[in-house]
């Protein structure tokens, strides 16, 4: 194990421990945790290591945008993704996204479970489907994260899971 992985696999447990308990992941652990990924990266390997990161971070940002954009996700959790990815190049970027979305769908099952949500988070579920099948996807007032009447996920440790995954089957 990299020095650097170790470093990471501390950040994301760091953000998944904050995130639990204030339901927030702050820029400074986000924004700075990604810089001091591009000084790593640049300083070790140079101009490549530099456009790795930043595609890396890119990546990150771009493939959770969508679902911010949709009312779906905290910017917080948009920027950990991007943090993660910024350590581990874009590649692993998107191995990371696909290991903490199926995280994240043991998180939301786990969560609905213990508060008795999970037979109203499919009917929403299908709702949101009904409606942007006619309206076009864009976000269902009454089914956003800020007026969602359900328990809220702290999505950082799903994250820090899908990146503890990459980190472990690179």
């Amino acid at each position: 194990m990299q020095v650097w992985t170790v470093v990471l696999t501390v950040l994301v447990g760091i953000g998944a421990a904050v995130d639990v308990q204030k339901r927030r992941i702050p820029n400074v652990l986000t924004l700075g945790a990604a810089a001091a990924a591009v000084a790593y990266h640049s300083w070790v390997g140079g101009l490549t290591g530099l456009g790795h990161s930043l595609a890396g971070w890119g990546v990150g940002i771009g493939l959770f945008l969508p679902l911010f954009l949709l009312r779906g996700m905290g910017a917080g959790d948009v920027k950990f993704l991007g943090m993660a990815g910024a350590w581990l190049g874009p590649g692993a970027a998107v191995t990371t996204a696909l290991y903490s979305t199926i995280a994240g769908a043991v998180l939301a099952l786990l969560v609905g479970g213990w508060h008795g949500y999970l037979g109203k988070a499919f009917r929403n579920l299908w709702q949101l489907l009904l409606f942007w099948r006619t309206a076009g996807i864009q976000p269902l007032p009454g089914l956003t994260l800020q007026d969602g009447p359900g328990p809220r996920l702290p999505y950082g440790v799903a994250i820090a899971a899908g990146t503890i995954a990459t980190i472990w089957l690179m």
